[in-house]
């Protein structure tokens, strides 16, 4: 009864580190109104994470094999909603004055993985490649959720600072609007790719 700690790490981490519809709205906030502002954000976006990590620990994939037509449903749905957050990307012009207009918070942030087709995906492959079988559901459950926050909490903020970083650079600049709209087809790219490849 055992987790396969380091080889689920590593793949978290390949995960975690590289683009998709989390790392998108992060870098895009963080270009948007500051690192610092967008720290309650990138709080949000770790912690809904756990959101996904228990319930599916705690046997919530079964429901697919009586309820698959609401699984599908669900897909579709948070594609629509990451879709929707690539469109204000696209649109959104980034500023050197930060302080027009509030960062999304906390609230916000919760909600980007749970709607996040990639990130259901990795937490199933998780489970269900990293886990022995008759090994506890807490027990189970508990260190993929640390390794999983612990990864977090260091990719996360980079992206954001990225994001940061790019803002002081084009801000106003001719190469603002394609930068942005650049991230948004990424992002719809990366949904495109989790609804295909992703289960």
């Amino acid at each position: 009864m055992a987790v396969s700690l380091g080889a689920f790490a590593a793949f978290a981490a390949s995960q975690i580190a590289t683009p998709g519809p989390a790392n998108m709205a992060m870098l895009s906030t963080g270009a948007a109104y500051g690192f610092r502002a967008a720290l309650p954000f990138v709080a949000g976006v770790v912690l809904g994470k756990q959101l996904i990590i228990w319930p599916i620990g705690f046997g919530l994939m079964r429901l697919s094999d009586t309820l698959p037509g609401l699984f599908v449903a669900l897909k579709f749905i948070s594609a629509a909603y990451i879709i929707w957050l690539a469109w204000r990307v696209a649109n959104m012009r980034l500023s050197t004055n930060r302080g027009a207009g509030a960062a999304p918070g906390f609230i916000a942030g919760l909600w980007v993985h749970p709607l996040n087709p990639k990130a259901w995906a990795m937490i199933v492959a998780g489970f269900t490649n990293f886990v022995e079988p008759e090994t506890p559901s807490f027990y189970a459950t508990f260190w993929i959720a640390l390794t999983l926050m612990g990864i977090q909490l260091i990719c996360h903020p980079v992206w954001t600072f990225f994001g940061d970083r790019i803002s002081t650079l084009i801000a106003g600049q001719r190469s603002e609007r394609w930068l942005m709209r650049s991230l948004a087809a990424l992002t719809v790219g990366f949904v495109g790719y989790a609804l295909v490849f992703g289960g």
